[in-house]
């Protein structure tokens, strides 16, 4: 087997290698996962002419192996997004050639949509990373695979190549990793441990919002645990962890139970406070701007060593404050 800078020459030799899928074959060669080529990203390469077999383009990734067949990969260098990178200060907690984890601060969007078109997390990591992108599926970007609302503060975990991508997609689907928020709300629950479940859908009364609603939406199911409360003035810190991953679904959780968060400009209906509540107090929540949520803790299993990771950020200045004046105590 001899590798150049953008083909992988591949003899079938061994005995064991006669009879397979093509696309099987190929993906279990070292020099393609050293690169992270994902099987999908073969699939993709022998259907455009990128595969060769004893000189001739072989497109059928069913194509069965034969002994002494001689197969040629050609790598096209990944296409470059048509989003520039900026150069936006990070904080890094991991990075290897695999993956990236980051805290994400509040006030920046995920990725660029409308009201977002500059100074997003992909702009960052895009400049960042820029030359250890080896393309997720062809194209040189970073491989999000979760989201954080742009108010919302937080540990995320990027991957940088093919297989990364799927492996931890694929975790996120299985619900086999585990994230955990801290939220300030308002009041306390009755019970201080529990579950919120409910379906979650675009709200009928507002298709902007979404809502637990009686028939239709996706399941959902958040589990929380009250780590310290205010009895004088109400308010709670809460340890959430979410078993599902819809819109919003914190927040619209725990609206539903009459518990929103404190900040939050769509779901939070602000509470009318004892009358001696500090104008101190006040301040802080009415210049806070966004829903006092933090995604405090990520753990997965990393895609090519296999190790358990975890990961943990302690929260934003802005919501950190809100928690001192309120005597709210954190572990993280």
């Amino acid at each position: 087997m001899t590798t150049h800078s953008n083909t992988i020459e591949i003899t079938v030799s061994e005995a064991i290698d006669v009879g397979r899928r093509l696309d099987q074959f190929l993906s279990d060669q070292s020099d393609i996962t050293q690169l992270g080529l994902s099987r999908k990203r073969i699939q993709d390469l022998i259907q455009s002419e990128n595969v060769t077999r004893n000189g001739k383009a072989c497109t059928k990734q069913t194509y069965k192996t034969k002994a002494g067949d001689v197969f040629v990969v050609t790598i096209p260098p990944a296409e470059e997004m048509t989003i520039k990178g900026e150069d936006i200060p990070l904080t890094v907690l991991f990075e290897d050639e695999h993956l990236i984890v980051v805290n994400k601060p509040t006030g920046m969007a995920t990725h660029p949509a409308a009201g977002s078109r500059t100074g997003t997390l992909v702009h960052a990591l895009l400049h960042h990373c820029k030359g250890n992108l080896s393309g997720i599926g062809g194209v040189e970007r970073p491989g999000i695979v979760h989201r954080l609302d742009k108010g919302t503060s937080g540990v995320m975990v990027v991957a940088k190549n093919d297989i990364a991508h799927q492996h931890l997609s694929q975790q996120f689907k299985d619900r086999t990793l585990d994230r955990r928020y801290l939220a300030i709300c308002y009041g306390v629950p009755t019970e201080l441990s529990g579950e919120v479940e409910g379906n979650i859908g675009r709200s009928p009364k507002n298709r902007k919002k979404m809502a637990v609603l009686r028939t239709g939406g996706k399941t959902a199911l958040t589990t929380y645990k009250v780590t310290d409360l205010n009895q004088d003035y109400g308010f709670s810190l809460i340890d959430l962890k979410l078993h599902s991953g819809r819109t919003h679904q914190i927040r619209v959780h725990m609206t539903h139970i009459g518990h929103p968060l404190v900040g939050d400009p769509t779901y939070g209906r602000k509470r009318n406070l004892p009358n001696d509540f500090p104008s101190e107090g006040l301040d802080l929540i009415d210049n806070l701007g966004h829903q006092a949520l933090h995604a405090y803790k990520l753990a997965f299993e990393h895609p090519k060593t296999g190790e358990f990771m975890t990961f943990t950020h302690g929260m934003p200045e802005d919501m950190q404050n809100i928690a001192d004046f309120l005597r709210l105590k954190s572990s993280v």
